[in-house]
């Protein structure tokens, strides 16, 4: 009997310690896992005043980056794991992520504005195509790579130097296989939507998500509300009623304009202005941000404007009024040219999208001058120059 009792002692024994050991795994499983995602409780914990097109929330460290229409991210920092039980759906962005592939354009500038350059390893614009300095600067001492156009990009590339992510703009839905691609070889990729808010100060608050993705928060909340105080005055002065018209000739005569509802109509309108096809785009809200007409019919529309700004961002860059004629003598008749009041844009206008409160001041400036103010300084010009 007493060999028995022994026998079942031991056996007792080694089953609990089987348990024990059992429980132990499991509770380092469950470490290692990290917190479960569906117990985390999540608040917005970002005040935007103008973006429309993003949102961001916290929980316990972690932040959850929502884009209208192009998913969720996670934000997972270094120290911690990623959170058990996440949703499929949900990209998981591993801080820091200090090799990304910058495919967006618009977004360079606001990253350099707040002081994340650092964190762009790779370029989808070649050295020679970009008008952002630092970012040309960047280019060729070698800091940042290009790594292939939005639809062809460089995959060895980017996994042998290890991307962390890949900012696109909208154009990616073109090619959904590339993004697919992407997301397979484990590379995220978020699809900034920066160019569908309708407020030109909301494309302008994306530099907050750039900050949050790269831990650059203060510097971009800095920036941003300094802009806003440089600008605040124009916007609560009194419109001057001068009708402004945007504009590039193509090489086939026809003329592109922008829509009502484009963020250029609207920066005329909050710099003093009127804009002169506020009438083209209206019915449509999903149409293109840009209208090509013929120039009889601008002619009809932009005749009397008091003010005409050609963009040379997009069409070859003209110097002189009479490079305006060269494109069509009907210039001519337009009561811009014959007062002398024709600007241009450069070729650095789009890219500069940090500069949009610079834009406003400068066709502020515009129209004070027009209106006949004397204390108007015209050198202070940025992205407007006056043509001759």
């Amino acid at each position: 009997m007493g060999k028995i009792r022994n026998a079942a002692v031991l056996l007792t024994a080694a089953v609990l310690l089987l348990l024990g050991a059992c429980v132990s795994e499991e509770q380092e499983s469950s470490e290692k896992a990290g917190t479960d995602f569906n117990e985390l409780k999540w608040e917005k914990d970002m005040v935007l005043s103008y973006a429309r097109q993003f949102s961001i929330e916290s929980c316990e460290g972690y932040r959850m980056v929502s884009i209208a229409g192009a998913g969720r991210f996670l934000l997972v920092p270094e120290e911690k794991e990623t959170p058990s039980q996440t949703p499929k759906d949900i990209s998981v962005l591993k801080m820091p992520l200090n090799k990304t592939y910058l495919v967006s354009t618009s977004a360079m500038d606001l990253i350099c504005m707040a002081d994340a350059l650092d964190y762009i390893r790779f370029s989808g614009t070649r050295q020679e195509n970009w008008h952002v300095i630092k970012a040309k600067e960047a280019m060729e001492e070698g800091a940042v790579l290009y790594a292939g156009k939005y639809s062809a990009p460089d995959y060895e590339l980017l996994l042998s130097e290890g991307c962390t992510l890949a900012i696109e703009n909208t154009m990616i839905f073109h090619n959904p296989e590339v993004k697919e691609k992407l997301e397979e070889l484990g590379i995220p990729v978020l699809v900034e939507r920066s160019s569908y808010e309708p407020d030109p100060l909301g494309r302008l608050e994306w530099i907050k998500l750039y900050g949050v993705l790269f831990g650059k928060e203060r510097q971009a909340e800095t920036f941003f509300h300094e802009e806003l105080k440089q600008v605040q005055p124009i916007l609560e002065s009194e419109n001057t009623g001068l009708k402004a018209a945007f504009f590039s000739v193509s090489s086939n005569g026809s003329v592109t304009v922008r829509r009502s509802e484009d963020y250029i109509a609207k920066m005329i309108e909050m710099a003093g202005g009127k804009y002169v096809f506020s009438y083209i785009g209206k019915e449509d809200r999903n149409a293109l941000s840009a209208v090509r007409m013929q120039m009889e019919d601008f002619y009809a529309g932009a005749k009397d404007a008091d003010i005409l700004i050609y963009n040379s961002a997009i069409e070859e860059e003209i110097e002189s009024i009479g490079n305006l004629l060269d494109k069509n003598p009907l210039f001519a008749d337009f009561k811009a040219v014959k007062e002398g009041n024709v600007y241009c844009t450069g070729k650095n206008f789009f890219q500069e999208t940090a500069g949009s409160c610079d834009f406003i001041r400068d066709m502020n400036i515009v129209f004070s001058h027009v209106s006949g103010k004397k204390d108007v300084d015209m050198e202070q010009l940025r992205f407007l120059r006056k043509l001759r």
